[in-house]
């Protein structure tokens, strides 16, 4: 499903190959530009292996005629380390692997992924940072890739069946303090997505984003932010975006703050489709409860006007707990109102949603961890409801201190509108990890 009409056809397959190139070259220059000896180099690398055996009862997530299958999945990679208090930092994770179907063959595949965060001070107040995200991978349902997603987390596309995909996502950015709490920042985004099945669509996101964060006194701040979005689709058409956000905080004392935001944004589309603007005014609170318990809230209301097109409105609420403790860490999270989903699969567009998540992760001995995620989602487009539920439990013993056994399960069904779009999937895991 796409918001239709356009004849743009997009440059396909090269991006992810350069960016990973970029990576490479990165790590290359570490050795030099940051001055690292070659044993303190390579005492960084951290080579290891996984093989995992799935099964799962409705790998393709339809309604009827499921499928079931066992997948063995055999990645080898390594991980890179290196820092310096003051200069830089960097973690590089990069793996390649191969998934074989003990049925359909055909579907066999390789699948390589990466993760890079590194940073530079280029200055004692102008800081340089990377990232870049890299996977293929032929899930059915996308995990979500923002830095900050929970366990369980999945982009809200509705997208059923698998189809052999790529995603990348690269974001430099430069950060320039000009006080304790100030600071302007710069940042970019390229944001990269292919899928070999022709039902879906390409999209490719070009994102600048500057922001300046001034504090007139210990209590009293602000925030400024602009964001200019290109989204360049393969079918559907294109469109130029604008996010405008003021931010206004006051600070009780440190542990709780208050804040009023309003943000407001516009995408103004090629023909055939309709223009809109998004209104979004709303206030919030942040309180930590102890040194490892902080939740914070914000609620406000949304009102969107479309050029020839239906307009829609409703309340808006972002809600969260957090704690993070030496052996139990637990997150609970409510979002609720719109999101946009313009870089996935299905390219959806605006719609309604709200979604609860929850996780919970603690560590019964020294050897042995266990977590618990659930979600719900409800999402509304086109005419078209899913009520998405999700539900898992994890659990790891080390067995040696380079050997880690991992036993993974999750149940996961969506309850549609459309009959067809019905589907429910139990999904168990069994992974066995040497790092050395």
């Amino acid at each position: 499903m796409s918001r239709g009409g356009g004849a743009v056809v997009m440059k396909k397959g090269r991006n992810w190959v350069w960016v990973m190139g970029i990576v490479w070259v990165l790590l290359f220059e570490a050795s030099f530009t940051f001055g690292l000896e070659s044993k303190d180099l390579l005492s960084g690398f951290h080579p290891y292996m996984t093989i995992s055996e799935e099964y799962s009862d409705n790998i393709n997530l339809t309604a009827t005629n499921r499928e079931s299958d066992y997948i063995t999945n055999v990645h080898a990679g390594f991980k890179f380390y290196a820092l310096s208090e003051k200069t830089y930092g960097i973690y590089l994770n990069v793996a390649a692997g191969y998934v074989y179907y003990a049925r359909d063959h055909e579907s066999d595949y390789f699948s390589p992924s990466g993760t890079l965060n590194a940073w530079y001070q280029v200055a004692p107040r102008l800081t340089f940072r990377v990232t870049d995200y890299f996977i293929r991978s032929d899930a059915a349902r996308e995990r979500d890739y923002s830095p900050d997603a929970l366990e369980g987390e999945y982009l809200l596309s509705t997208e059923r069946g698998r189809a052999i995909y790529i995603r990348n996502v690269f974001s430099p950015s430069l950060d320039y303090q000009f006080g304790k709490e100030n600071s302007f920042s710069l940042n970019y985004r390229n944001n990269y997505y292919e899928n070999q099945n022709r039902l879906y669509e390409d999209s490719r996101e070009n994102s600048i984003n500057p922001r300046l964060t001034y504090w007139f006194d210990i209590r009293n701040g602000i925030s400024l932010g602009y964001g200019l979005t290109f989204g360049d689709f393969e079918r559907s058409p294109d469109f130029v975006g604008h996010m405008a956000i003021v931010r206004y905080t006051y600070r009780f004392n440190p542990r709780t703050s208050i804040f009023g935001v309003y943000t407001q944004h516009w995408n103004n589309f090629e023909n055939p489709s309709n223009d809109y603007v998004v209104y979004r005014p709303s206030v919030g609170i942040s309180h930590a409860f102890t040194p490892t318990l902080s939740g914070s809230a914000q609620a406000g209301y949304y009102w969107k006007n479309e050029n020839g097109g239906p307009e829609g409105r409703g309340p808006y609420y972002n809600l969260s707990l957090t704690q993070r403790a030496q052996k139990t860490t637990y997150t609970v999270s409510f979002q609720g109102g719109y999101t946009e989903d313009y870089f996935t699969a299905e390219n959806l567009g605006f719609l309604e949603y709200y979604r609860v998540l929850g996780t919970i992760t603690h560590q019964f001995m020294p050897r042995v961890n266990a977590g618990l995620f659930s979600s719900f989602e409800w999402a509304k487009s086109d005419g078209e409801k899913d009520r998405i539920w999700n539900i898992g439990a994890n659990v790891s013993y080390q067995i040696l201190k380079w050997l880690t056994a991992s036993l993974n399960f999750h149940h996961r069904e969506n309850h549609s509108n459309k009959d067809l779009d019905d589907y429910s999937e139990n999904r168990g895991i069994l992974s066995l990890s040497a790092s050395f």
